[in-house]
């Protein structure tokens, strides 16, 4: 396979509450995003959910249809007989165990993401002309603060899917959700407000689950620079729903919410649906909001069984409806919007307030009351953009990349890189990491944290063998978000991969020098070791061989 046989590119933008995909061939490089999903026609994006049956051995639905259900009237509603799972995303993510959606017990979220992923057969049943496999270029987007862990586990569910070959398939590509967003508004800064080369922006990707922040520089060809760290957090759309939800147990207690989502589950969705739907989406932050009477009758009726005494009395006294007013709402929202503003406030701080717009993309920033908090924080900004469709703004930004790979020039590294490598153990070393053979084994430092990257720029250093007789050297690989790490068991570092050299001819002795290297700029980083005496190549994108609890996201 080769990448000069692709016809399509796809963009894939695997969200933690909602997915979709762009694609364009490459002769026109006109971009269509997808908008026919199961059960509904017409939106751009479908919800990331799974139906089970009970055994877990079938997906019976996916998408919108796998969650909501309206309450039926004349006859009465089932209790579940299926199993429903969300959110599964967020076990890639770096937060708390406890904050994880609880999946079924037989369910790891690793095949929870394949399944999901192989529902989107779709993808290649759209071409039938075209080898798939040879001729269809995946780019993925992942949130900014992933780590080659989680991209190594969501390109081994890809793999499972059936989506690419191969497991190491060129055919798939990884790119940000931010970068891809940032190449999809080039056009709009330079079309619509003539906005300078040279000038840097802020991306604020606000999705369902994850919040992503880059700061990029527009350069000259149409080409991005990035110019801080990226950041992120999870603080998405989702959230306040949890808000919303927070509410209601308040309201019902916590043993009727629990039993609601156990044995009506369809009920319990639709009731968030229709909150995001009437109330979410059309909050504006402004005191003439009319306050929302949720009716427990018409939303989810199955929860009335399950109310016990004193709060039975009060929603009995209230015919089952609560009004949802201006403050209750709001209270909902602040929490989310405040965690992004403080997001926004630290990357404009490191990128020294040298930015000449924000621009929002991705679900929630169509929340006109996140866009009034964004634009009375940061006025003294010249421009606060939202594009048209912004919920798209991913999806065909990594359509994008893929059509041209070079317009992202430069990119900050967020780890510190190196190798650990023997040394001679020297008076002041600590005496308890002496070898019995007189060594010390160090994190030999090869990229530092905060440094700006060309694409595909390469860190190399030469290495002879530890003795004259050593015919097997292993170049073990270890990160650190640290900008200066000493040895590879202290906190915070982490094994990200090795390369292993066979260099069975020792006659040479010491004078066999190899020439490593690490390659970035691509989302996935290359290992190369060159023997210098034979010539010979050894290459590697990382097999990430972490344990679940060594997780460094």
């Amino acid at each position: 396979m080769s990448l000069r046989d692709i016809r399509i590119v796809v963009g894939i933008d695997f969200g933690t509450t909602f997915s979709g995909f762009a694609y364009a061939n490459k002769v026109n490089s006109e971009i269509s995003t997808n908008n026919i999903w199961p059960d509904h026609v017409g939106q751009f994006k479908t919800n990331t959910a799974l139906l089970y049956d009970n055994d877990l051995s079938e997906v019976k639905a996916w998408g919108l249809s796998a969650l909501a259900e309206k309450p039926r009237k004349r006859r009465p509603q089932k209790s579940n007989n299926s199993t429903h799972v969300e959110l599964f995303k967020l076990h890639l993510g770096d937060i708390p165990d406890d904050e994880k959606p609880v999946l079924p017990e037989n369910l790891h979220y690793k095949q929870a993401i394949t399944d999901y992923l192989r529902e989107l057969d779709t993808i290649d049943k759209r071409w039938p002309c075209v080898n798939f496999f040879r001729n269809v270029l995946l780019v993925f987007s992942v949130p900014a603060e992933f780590s080659e862990k989680a991209k190594g586990i969501m390109r081994g569910c890809i793999y499972n899917a059936e989506l690419i070959e191969t497991p190491n398939s060129p055919n798939l590509q990884f790119t940000t959700e931010p970068e891809a967003a940032a190449i999809y508004c080039i056009d709009t800064l330079k079309e619509c407000y003539e906005f300078p080369v040279g000038k840097s922006f802020l991306l604020v990707d606000c999705g369902g689950g994850t919040i992503d922040l880059t700061t990029r520089r527009l350069l000259r060809g149409n080409k991005l620079g990035e110019i801080t760290e990226r950041t992120g957090g999870f603080y998405g759309s989702s959230y306040v729903d949890r808000e919303f939800i927070k509410f209601i147990k308040r309201i019902v207690g916590s043993s009727a919410l629990r039993l609601l989502q156990k044995n009506h589950y369809s009920q319990f969705q639709y009731m968030i649906q229709e909150f995001c739907r009437l109330v979410k989406i059309v909050f504006t932050g402004s005191k003439d909001f009319r306050t929302f009477e949720l009716d427990f009758n018409e939303l989810c009726p199955a929860i009335k069984q399950y109310v016990q005494e004193p709060l039975k009395n009060q929603l009995v006294e209230d015919e089952w409806i609560i009004d949802l007013d201006f403050y209750t709402v709001k209270a909902m929202f602040d929490p989310v919007i405040s965690q992004i503003i403080n997001l926004i406030s630290l990357q404009l701080n490191n990128a020294h307030n040298d930015c000449a717009a924000i621009y929002l993309v991705g679900g929630f920033s169509e929340s006109k009351y996140l866009q009034t908090r964004i634009r009375s924080t940061f006025n003294y900004i010249p421009h606060i953009l939202v594009p048209k469709d912004p919920v798209t703004a991913i999806a065909r930004g990594a359509v994008q990349y893929g059509l041209n790979m070079k317009t992202i020039k430069t990119r900050v590294l967020k780890y510190s890189y190196g190798v650990k490598l023997a040394f001679e153990w020297k008076p002041g070393d600590p005496p308890e990491r002496r070898t019995p053979k007189g060594r010390i084994f160090k994190f030999h430092q090869m990229a530092t944290r905060g440094t700006t990257v060309e694409v595909d720029q390469e860190f190399s250093e030469v290495f002879v063998p530890f003795t004259k007789k050593q015919q097997i050297r292993t170049y073990r690989i270890y990160v650190t978000r640290k900008s200066i790490g000493t040895y590879c068991d202290e906190p915070g570092m982490r094994f990200l991969g090795g390369l292993k050299i066979d260099s069975q001819n020792t006659s040479h002795g010491m004078k066999r020098p190899v020439l490593f290297s690490l390659r970035f700029g691509k989302m996935e980083i290359d290992a190369t070791a060159i023997d210098q005496v034979t010539d010979q190549i050894y290459q590697t994108t990382f097999k990430l061989e972490l344990e679940e609890s060594d997780s460094f996201l």
